[in-house]
């Protein structure tokens, strides 16, 4: 499943801005791997992997923006082949790198850029920059600004990855293994457990669509049991306690993977049962899987 390319622009704008409120890049902007085109003042390179520039903060023009930078090329291009930050004081007349997208750095007025690149699961998926418009070296400060920016983007696009590889698995397995079942719900226990470390909105809610979609869903080759009677109002919160339990959880377990205290978890644990009319763990499961709360 593709990655939603506008949440990974609102990350990246984020990490950008987060690079300029510290008041040691004034101007920062990158982009993520993404189309294969050749973009204003790229060689033609046949099957290159570039990424593009498509977010700005700080700049005065359109310059740089849509710029492909290829493997190898300019300082971006190097950070990208190399995996590891550089930075230039004059970047017009430095000789550590090429010089294929001058045009578009003069045409903003920058001199002294570094570039940083951002790394998920050892692949190098895009570069953040930063940069000043007079000619001063950069030092310690403005590359641990960058550096913990791209940090915090990396977490934010394997967070995203993740979501997105679990919602391909959101869909009830068309036999009636037993075992595909058990992979269904254990998605769905990640899935909600996940839904809680997205600080999108709109993904959040297609995680919980999707786990609402696995929860309503009758496993294949299960008995038939009858009309269902109306689901008991579950919260959330009471439904990702269940739902790990369900998993064969312990009350710890499960308050690590949902970030809660073992108390707080005994305490949703406990509403849930008595809406559920349940006395024991299993019996709560058992009808939470009745009433369509959980796969």
């Amino acid at each position: 499943m593709r990655v939603d390319g506008r949440g990974e622009a609102i990350e990246v704008r984020a990490a950008l801005l987060r690079m300029r409120r510290s008041g040691a890049l004034p101007v920062a902007f990158g982009g993520l791997v993404g189309g294969s085109s050749p973009g204003p003042g790229q060689p033609a390179g046949a099957g290159a992997r570039q990424f593009r520039i498509t977010e700005l903060s700080g700049t005065a023009t359109e310059s740089l923006r849509g710029l492909g930078i290829v493997t190898g090329n300019g300082l971006g291009g190097k950070t990208f082949a190399m995996a590891r930050p550089f930075a230039v004081t004059d970047y017009s007349s430095s000789r550590v790198i090429s010089h294929e997208y001058d045009g578009a750095v003069a045409g903003e007025g920058l001199r002294s850029v570094l570039a940083v690149p951002i790394v998920v699961r050892r692949r190098v998926r895009g570069v953040l920059y930063g940069a000043l418009r007079e000619p001063y070296a950069l030092g310690d400060r403005p590359l641990t600004v960058a550096l913990d920016a791209a940090r915090e983007l990396e977490q934010a696009l394997a967070v995203r990855d993740e979501a997105h590889r679990l919602l391909a698995y959101a869909q009830p397995p068309l036999t009636a293994d037993p075992r595909a079942w058990e992979q269904v719900r254990e998605t769905h226990t990640e899935l909600r457990a996940l839904a809680l470390r997205i600080p999108d909105a709109q993904l959040r809610q297609e995680l919980l669509t999707a786990c609402a979609r696995l929860a309503s869903a009758a496993a294949p080759g299960a008995p038939t049991l009858g009309r269902r009677a109306p689901a008991p109002q579950l919260t959330a919160r009471e439904l990702d306690v269940l739902s790990s339990i369900a998993s064969g959880a312990t009350n710890c377990a499960a308050a690590e993977r949902l970030r809660l205290r073992p108390e707080t978890v005994k305490s949703y644990l406990r509403s849930a049962m008595r809406k559920l009319d349940a006395h024991t763990r299993l019996e709560a499961v058992v009808a939470a899987r009745r009433a369509g709360l959980l796969p």
